[in-house]
């Protein structure tokens, strides 16, 4: 209700929006660099709203997209898909950004699910496109049209012999009007994407992001990374993961420049931070421990302030965070999801943290703090009651949030809507703790979670010693069928580049260092099934496991 007096007019309400980011960003930050990609792109902020307003020109005019309509996109960290996250909306779009990884009948899945009208498709993915539209062909005759991306440095000519494809990226910019009348969201909560999860638990959903919570999350992001005036982003983390952790948009209201990479090895991240004096960056813990075990001959030194790193998507083994430390990279653990348009929680620094032991800081900073500023609400509840957990850091209960950067909804799925917000929160199937200072600390998923002679285990607690393990490189704990126990925990790990160890040493070493109801009962030596996104994708391990495990 508005005070006697108060009027809302076109002066003082206008629907927030990314989009206002990069026309400011234009004007302030004009001539300073935007985005770089190898030794061929460069661009500055004038030309990325110049390139994204004739995108959107030409995504209207050419390619027939109305408001409200689905755009699609599967690529890595190319220029290109920075420039989709505002392109599309300006021109009254939904950016539905794909995993470049899926094959071809996930794609169609998708495709057919969000009823996409143009895909944009890298290059390195086109054949799983191409066969994608070729299922879909079975179905109907209503196709998405294709625009291919071409890398920059390299001379393709593949659009004439592909049967769906009709502009090359570059081609279709060049058509564009810088006259084009951008077109702003009527509603503040408008979609402005359709992003999927992952699906590490089962098929992916589709998470309906508004103008509005993108923007909170946007400057939730610089704020909990704590960005400065012109920041230098290196996208080590998929940008098409949660519309890059809101980071583009993010990046365009700081003025910052963006660092891109196709592929985010070892090597690439030194040299792009010494090269390009980085600031800030993001990545999944497997990203931190691909970091901390890279080869001395590609380690290069960061030299003046440290590298700020956020993390998300799994708890960061202390140490990993440690050791990252050592290197001169400072972590900010966050917990969040698909969800929440990417990290809702930061484990913010407090100050009389910093006499402890290194070790026990790394400790502390794997929690997941409480939400950012840009989130209302988080608590660990009694999924039935619905009452707080004591904050004891031993008692269990379901994650859950609520705030304007929580999703509208699932695309498509009411049911899946309701079940998700039953109660008035957002449930985000995470078992965590909440510690006496109140900062929570996630557990498990609550399908990763082990239940041993009618105790739980978090699985998680012994992934964290087996870090510790000299040798081991990666693991996963999941829980195996026991017809006395019930569960019982097993483990699949990577070693070192170099070493060895068999099952006994590892399960020793655990034993030494765990209660006796955590005793590792299988040990198996493999590389880790993943995401694109860095998630381990334990519902595979799980069924493997129970098949070895009958094995025995």
């Amino acid at each position: 209700m508005l005070m006697e007096g108060s009027v809302r007019c076109s002066a003082n309400y206008v629907p927030l929006s990314p989009i206002s980011f990069l026309e400011r960003a234009a004007n302030v930050y004009g001539d300073q660099v935007s985005i770089v990609y190898g030794d061929q792109v460069k661009f500055t902020w004038k030309e990325t709203f110049e390139r994204c307003v004739k995108l959107a020109s030409t995504l209207v005019t050419h390619l027939g997209v109305s408001r409200g309509d689905i755009v699609a996109a599967l690529a890595p960290n190319v220029p290109e898909l920075y420039e989709l996250q505002f392109g599309v909306p300006m021109a009254g779009g939904v950016l539905s950004n794909i995993n470049p990884q899926y094959d071809s009948k996930t794609v169609s899945r998708l495709l057919e699910h969000s009823n996409a009208k143009v895909v944009f498709v890298d290059h390195e993915s086109l054949d799983a496109v191409e066969e994608a539209i070729e299922i879909l062909a079975r179905k109907t005759s209503d196709l998405p049209k294709i625009i291919l991306i071409s890398d920059a440095d390299k001379s393709l000519s593949i659009a004439p012999t592909c049967n769906h494809v009709i502009f090359e990226y570059k081609d279709l910019l060049y058509s564009g009007s810088l006259e084009f009348d951008i077109k702003r969201p009527i509603d503040e909560c408008d979609a402005i994407a359709v992003t999927f999860t992952s699906g590490t638990t089962g098929n992916s959903k589709g998470v309906v992001y508004s103008h509005r919570g993108a923007y909170l999350n946007s400057l939730a992001a610089a704020l909990t990374m704590e960005m400065h005036s012109m920041p230098v982003f290196l996208w080590s983390m998929p940008m098409f993961h949660c519309n890059g952790w809101c980071f583009p948009w993010a990046m365009a209201a700081q003025g910052g420049k963006n660092v891109c990479m196709r592929v985010a090895s070892e090597k690439n991240i030194f040299e792009s931070i010494a090269r390009h004096h980085v600031t800030h960056m993001g990545g999944a813990p497997t990203v931190l421990n691909m970091i901390t075990n890279a080869s001395p001959v590609d380690i290069i030194p960061i030299s003046g302030t440290s590298v700020k790193v956020m993390t998300g998507g799994s708890p960061p083994p202390p140490q990993v965070i440690l050791k990252m430390e050592e290197l001169g990279f400072k972590v900010y653990s966050c917990f969040g999801c698909t969800e929440c348009y990417g990290p809702a929680t930061v484990c913010t620094w407090k100050p009389e943290w910093a006499s402890l032991p290194p070790e026990t800081q790394a400790s502390l900073k794997a929690r997941h703090g409480l939400n950012h500023v840009g989130m209302q609400e988080i608590d660990v509840k009694d999924p039935i009651t619905m009452k707080s957990v004591p904050k004891d850091a031993k008692t269990l209960g379901e994650v859950m949030l609520r705030g304007n950067t929580i999703m509208c909804g699932y695309f498509k799925n009411a049911k899946a809507t309701e079940n998700v917000f039953k109660g008035g929160w957002y449930r985000s199937g995470d078992l965590g703790v909440i510690h006496p200072d109140g900062y929570i600390q996630v557990k498990d998923r609550c399908i990763d979670g082990i239940v041993s002679s009618g105790q739980y285990i978090s699985s998680i607690s012994i992934e964290v010693v087996l870090f510790g393990h000299p040798k081991v490189f990666e693991a996963a704990v999941v829980g195996a069928p026991d017809d006395h126990f019930g569960e019982v925990p097993c483990a699949f790990v990577k070693l070192k580049d170099g070493h060895n160890a068999d099952a006994d040493e590892i399960i020793e070493y655990c034993r030494t260092r765990l209660p006796e109801n955590m005793t590792l009962k299988m040990v198996v030596f493999e590389d880790l099934p993943k995401t694109a996104t860095g998630k381990t994708q334990k519902v595979i391990l799980r069924e493997k496991a129970k098949m070895l495990y009958a094995q025995k």
